[in-house]
Order: C-alpha cells, then structure tokens, then sequence
C-alpha cells in the first residue's frame, strides 16, 4: 500500500494536536493530524456531560501565541463550560486555518520506526499509511475511559452512559431514576445538575473526595477590558509560577502561621481562589502537619453544608492527604446530598456486586434504576499512548519498554523510540500545573528542536539510556518529597487494576521544569543524541557488513 509522506504526524487534535499543527505548520514543516473523534476537540470533544467545565480559569486555559486571538475571544465565565471551550477551539481551528491538516474519524493502530530510512510508518484502523520523519503524540492525559470491573452490562434493560464519552445529543434525566457511579471531578460536576432534574438520584461512592468551591461567576467587560489590557503580565506571572496559573503561595509556612492567621487565610481563599486554595501555603502538600490542618478546614465545610450528620460523615474524606487526589472544583455539590431525592451508597462498605436487568446490586441491595453513568474516570496519563501499537529500535513495543512504568526524559522522548515526541504526558508537569501552559511549551520546545536537526542535517533525535534513568530518578525523587505517594490516586495509576504503580507526573513545578529544558537546549540538547543523516548511512553500512561477514561464517 502506498503510503501519505509529511514531515510530521501529529497523533489527536486537541487543544495539544492543534497547537503542534499550527507551529509546525509555521515552521515550514509539512504536517498531518490523524483524530479518531468525529470531531476536533480531544477531551472536550467527548466530555459533554452536563456540569462540564475546566477547573483551571478561562483567560489562564487558552492559547497564549496570538495577542490578536487573545483579545477578539471574549470568555463569558470564570470557569469555562464544554460547550463554550469546543467554540473556543474551532474558532482558532477555522481562524488559523487548521482543519485542512487534521484527518477526523481516523484512529492510528499503529507506528513503527524503520532503522534504514529513520522514519515511522503510522497504519490507522481503516488501513491507511502514512510515512514520517517525526510523531508527536497529542493523545492527551484524560482521554481512555475505564469502567469498573462488574457483571451484567448487556442485562440491564435501562441506558448506561459514561462521562467521558457522553452523547452528542441532550440527555433527560426528568421523571428518571439515575445512578451515578464516582465521585471524582466528573461525578461532582454532574451530581447537582442530574439531582435538579432526576425523579431521584443514586450516588455510589467509594472514596470520598476533597472537593472547594469554585466560586464560579460570569465575567462583565469592565473586567474583561482590565485582564486583556494587561494580558501579557498576567502570561508571564504563569510561566514563572510553579503550578502555571500565577498564584504565588508565599514563603511562609501554615505551621509558622497563628491560628487566627491560618483561619483567615485558609476562608479567605476557600471563598475566592477555585483550585488555587490549594496553594494558600507552599507547604500544603509537603507536610503531614500542615496538610492534616488544611484537610480539617475543608472536613468542617462539609459537615456545615450538609444537614444530615451521618452523610456528611460518609462524604467526609479520611485516610490521605487534601490534594494527594487530585481535588475537584464544585458548585452545590454537598448541597445536592440535603435533597429529598438523593440517597448516597457507599459502595466500599457495599460493593457493587452485579448490574440487572432493573438496576444494580450493592452489598446484596438492588437499586432500581432507568440510567446508570459512570463517573469513572480515564486510563490517565499512559492509556492513550499504549493503545495502539508503537514499535521502536529491534522491534520493542512502548507497552513492553513501559511494564514496570513510564520511563521518558524530560518526559518528551523515551530511549529506543527515535523522532517520537510525547506532549504533556508522563515525567512533565502535566495534569500538575495548568496543562495548556505545559502543551505550549512542550510544543515550543520540540519545534525549536526540529529547527535544530533540519538544520544539522539530523536524521534521528533519541534520549540517551544515561539521561533518561536520570530524569527518572530524579521524577521520583522529587515525587517522595511530598505526600503524593500518601493517597491511591490515578497520578500513581491505583485505580486501574493491573497498572504500575509508578507516580507519573513530575513535581518539581513548571517553572523549574521549564528552566531545566532551557538549559537542556542551550547545552546542545544535552540528553538526546542528534545523529545525521550520513551517520545513520554509515552506520546502515556497517550492520550489512557485519550480516555479510556473519554469513560467510556460517
């Protein structure tokens, strides 16, 4: 089969696979996106449940490369919903022209490289080639959905639907008795909305989850005018933050704070910062003492919201760190467990045993139900990129080089996967700091790089096995500094049986982590070995010299 020849393949076309096709576009490269979803978008695409939003502020969750975009878009909320993020991405698709590139409703099954020509071949489900020079990987963190191990699925007579692939067309959950399976951030941003329109609502829970206000707000011209007018500050306070979203938790300790200090610290952000409150204090998620005095705060929330005291009890968080687990963002959620038609199961204390042909059985009890959603989550972090089939140098897998884990530099490149690039995924900052920020600058980075090499003549960009168990072991380190390891969370891979517990995304913050990848570009892209086109002939040479030799032999 003949195979489609660009320069690079871009591999999704979320906010990450747009950005990389527009950069590498612009840098005079010729370029390819291949999406499975019918449409642009990525996560956004797929996560249509109602009560969908980012958590992460919509002037902070936007494309920093064009001043112009950034003052013609005018976001309506604090915390932008689906529907207005999707608009957002298909106005800079179609303003900048970038739907020509992407290729939708085509899933990629496969990627080899070929040591002879130093380029990848990508097969896609339909049977499709396209031949390479580079892959990127733009999958994204959140984007292969799980459900729980149970028995029954094709018995149950009602509808089943799953927050990260919700339908296209509007749900109603009028007159209908609804079970909501998790509590992570997709079931708290779903429950109060499904608790205002169902007959009754089921909640099965087996964590309780850490969860503050958003304190979400429409957002009127006058304040719109002011962050546009100073919009290239407020950028820059971002990049040099260490979580990306420019909030600056001081120097002071909680422990070294009076308790009154510590109070009104703690309300002041509870009731004004969204996922900021989690850096009131830069110790937050480094000490035990700390974190337990933070936690108690939010357990006192809870019990204040909720007016029943035994499921207040049972939605109050225990056993690991406030921000071990990713915290959610919430609007009326513990409030939604004072409506009449709400009922809470936990379901670690009655586990969910099988789905019927009425509902689902938990600790021995059937619970009727027309709709069951799953609230649970995504393969996070590797999923995407272990589902197809990538074959690097002597034919090893990703998924067999990953069996004990993820293992990258700088967590762009993985040694025996030459030109395969990784955008925001595992041993980055990631899902740790505002991931849009993360994206641009990995796709900065890896552009500036193809610059480099096309330049030098380089034919095969690879991390060396030396700079990689480096950055491995130093994503770790920086991981037992803090009290991630203390909770079973998806950063560690906990909730998908069988997966490594590897802690997955570095901590070091992103300003630090963008200092170390600048400093990896000006030492000559130390770490990565740059090797031309007339050392990989040479080298091609050699191997048919010794297979002869070896032959002859024989």
């Amino acid at each position: 089969m003949k195979s489609s020849q660009v320069d690079v393949i871009v591999v999704g076309a979320g906010l990450a696979g747009l950005r990389a096709v527009h950069s590498v576009r612009e840098a005079g490269f010729t370029v390819q996106a291949l999406e499975a979803a019918s449409g642009i978008g990525g996560v956004w695409h797929w996560n249509r449940y109602p009560g969908a939003r980012c958590d992460v502020e919509s002037y902070d969750y936007s494309y920093s490369f064009s001043e112009e975009l950034e003052q013609e878009w005018r976001w309506t909320e604090r915390y932008a919903t689906q529907p207005e993020i999707l608009r957002y991405i298909e106005h800079v698709a179609d303003r900048f022209d970038l739907r020509r590139y992407v290729k939708l409703n085509t899933r990629v099954v496969k990627a080899q490289f070929d040591e002879d020509s130093s380029r990848w071949t990508v097969q896609t489900e339909h049977g499709e080639q396209y031949d390479a020079a580079y892959v990127i990987m733009a999958t994204g963190q959140l984007s292969v959905t799980k459900l729980p191990e149970i028995e029954g699925f094709d018995d149950f007579a009602g509808q089943v639907l799953h927050t990260g692939q919700w339908p296209h067309d509007p749900v109603d959950f009028t007159g209908k008795r609804v079970g909501v399976i998790g509590t992570g951030s997709s079931g708290v941003q779903l429950i109060p909305i499904v608790a205002r329109e169902a007959a009754h609502l089921t909640v099965f829970q087996r964590t309780p989850t850490f969860t503050v206000p958003a304190n979400n707000r429409p957002i009127d011209d006058v304040e719109d005018a002011d962050i546009k007018a100073r919009y290239a500050t407020r950028r820059e306070a971002a990049r040099m933050s260490a979580n990306g979203l420019g909030f600056d938790p001081g120097k002071k300790s909680l422990l070294e704070a009076t308790e009154a200090e510590r109070i009104q610290r703690l309300e002041q952000q509870y009731q004004a910062a969204g996922f900021g409150f989690a850096l009131a204090y830069p110790d937050i998620l480094l000490d035990e003492k700390a974190n337990e005095k933070v936690a108690d705060f939010l357990r006192e929330k809870i019990r204040l919201k909720v007016q029943d005291p035994r499921t207040a009890e049972r939605l109050t968080p225990y056993g690991y760190p406030f921000g071990a687990k990713r915290p959610a963002v919430d609007s009326g959620y513990y409030e939604a467990f004072n409506r009449d038609n709400v009922s809470l199961v936990d379901i670690s204390a009655e586990p969910l045993e099988r789905i019927t042909v009425d509902g689902l059985v938990a600790g021995g009890r059937e619970h009727e139900l027309d709709v069951i959603v799953f609230a649970t989550g995504f393969d996070a972090l590797t999923g995407s990129l272990l589902k197809p089939t990538i074959v690097g140098r002597a034919g090893q897998t990703l998924r067999e080089k990953w069996a004990a884990g993820p293992v990258t530099y700088l967590g762009l490149g993985t040694t025996g996967f030459p030109n395969l690039f990784i955008i925001a995924g595992p041993g980055s900052p990631s899902v740790l700091a505002n991931v849009l920020l993360g994206i641009e600058q990995h796709v900065d980075w890896i552009v500036q790089l193809l610059h480099t090499a096309r330049a030098r003549g380089v034919a095969e960009i690879e991390a060396t096995p030396e700079a990689e168990h480096a950055w491995v072991e130093h994503v770790n380190e920086r991981a037992r500094r803090t009290l991630y390891l203390k909770a079973a969370s998806w950063y560690l891979g906990a909730d998908v049986p069988g997966k490594p517990r590897v802690f997955m995304p570095y901590t070091g913050g992103h300003r630090g982590y963008r200092r170390i990848c600048d400093e990896v570009a000006a030492n000559d892209y130390e770490g990565f070995d740059l090797i031309t086109g007339s050392e990989v002939a040479q080298r091609r040479t050699d191997r048919q010299s010794h297979e002869v030799e070896s032959a002859t032999a024989r």
